[in-house]
């Protein structure tokens, strides 16, 4: 259909109801969000956003769920993946990704001080295009938001979720300046409460 489905739309639509407010929802790339709200093109975003502490410098945030981080593997794990074995190999992520900006390093470090290769990123704008390379083989891994790779997982058969880890708040992103924190807050402690 036309119509978006999901949490996140789920969770805009029920704020705008909460706020008594038309809703226009606007698909883009994860890493065009935050640019996009500075520079006036959205009010606010709903995009399982982890309010890092560089993403806090430019928003304000309200939570709405914890989240998950994991591993989408070829059905069986072939290569028996897991987070402890992630050196030198070919891990897709989404481009801005908590996953990318936050974990990844960590990993590479720990590849680093064990004398292995580090993770071979590669950024894909989507979850689909990144579930994609790895169904073709040339990525060894997805690490995304588990959810998100859940849903992936049932929707093929040639995949399974593999480790999970990283759980943390994800959360509604305002710009400092837009007024409206108060009230998006209210409204998403009134709509948890019913």
């Amino acid at each position: 259909t036309q119509d978006m489905t999901g949490i996140n739309p789920d969770i805009a639509r029920l704020l705008a109801g909460a706020l008594g407010l038309d809703l226009d929802i606007e698909v883009t790339t994860f890493d065009t969000i935050i640019p996009g709200m500075s520079a006036g093109r959205y009010d606010l975003t709903v995009s399982s956003m982890t309010p890092t502490e560089e993403r806090m410098e430019q928003l304000d945030f309200v939570d709405y769920v914890q989240m998950g981080s994991a591993l989408a593997v070829p059905a069986g794990n072939p290569q028996k993946i897991a987070f402890d074995g992630l050196c030198g190999k070919r891990v897709a992520v989404l481009k801005g990704s908590y996953q990318l900006t936050v974990n990844v390093p960590g990993f590479d470090q720990a590849c680093e001080d064990a004398g292995e290769k580090p993770l071979e990123i590669l950024q894909f704008q989507d979850t689909r295009q990144a579930v994609s390379a790895l169904l073709s083989d040339r990525a060894d891994v997805v690490y995304a938001d588990s959810p998100i790779l859940g849903y992936a997982v049932a929707q093929d058969s040639k995949l399974e979720v593999g480790d999970e880890n990283d759980f943390a708040p994800v959360a509604v992103g305002i710009p400092h300046d837009a007024g409206t924190l108060d009230a998006v807050a209210e409204a998403m402690s009134a709509i948890i409460a019913s």
